[in-house]
């Protein structure tokens, strides 16, 4: 512009030893919480939510179990907060696009073109996280949250292209709902493309051909 498959209670995560010891009141923490949480966004976006287990995570953030229960919770407590924390740093970079165009059509070009060097930066995991963390998983509530996300994102779109019809800028037949399921759906399938290993050329390709399909 983003679960544990057993239920789990709130008082023990059912990712860790039932007779695991959280650490003792008061011990100071030893590891950098943002650093270990910025390693955890990563393996979530990687990985996605249902392939991740708490032994690779513990891996990844380079703690041990009681530590991650006792500075983030549980599993799913510390995915939902790795999607803020990926939404507070890489969520603005679309919706910013969008804004940075003087018109819709010219700002969803703008989006689609910055959407291909973002799927496909070296620097992180390809792809969109809220697009591909939650694909298959067995938590109900989280795969709901990160559709919430995705249909808020095109709802966000459709109100700007009806905003542009009402200013003249696109026709008044416009059909601003399935132009912007459309983008939508164009944004998701360059994710998986670039998680795919679709590189940034290619998915600038396929953004010039879907604005050549703007009506």
């Amino acid at each position: 512009m983003a679960t544990d498959r057993t239920a789990e209670s709130p008082g023990q995560p059912s990712d860790l030893p039932a007779d695991h010891a959280a650490p003792a009141r008061g011990r100071p923490r030893s590891f950098d919480r943002e650093a270990a949480l910025a390693r955890a966004v990563d393996l979530f976006w990687e990985r996605g939510y249902e392939a991740t287990s708490v032994a690779d995570l513990t891996a990844a953030m380079g703690i041990r179990p009681p530590s991650l229960y006792a500075a983030f919770g549980d599993k799913r407590s510390l995915f939902e907060e790795a999607v803020a924390s990926y939404a507070q740093k890489y969520g603005t970079t679309l919706p910013r696009a969008l804004d940075e165009g003087p018109t819709v059509r010219a700002g969803i070009a703008r989006m689609l073109r910055t959407a291909a060097a973002e799927y496909t930066d070296p620097a992180h995991p390809w792809g969109c996280l809220v697009t591909s963390s939650t694909v298959n998983c067995t938590a109900p509530e989280l795969e709901q949250a990160m559709r919430e996300v995705r249909n808020a994102n095109v709802r966000t779109l459709e109100s700007r292209i009806r905003a542009d019809v009402a200013a003249g800028h696109e026709p008044p037949g416009t059909d601003a709902a399935a132009l912007a399921v459309f983008v939508g759906t164009v944004l998701q399938g360059m994710s998986q493309r670039a998680r795919d290993g679709a590189t940034r050329a290619e998915l600038e390709q396929v953004a010039e051909f879907a604005m050549r399909a703007w009506p």
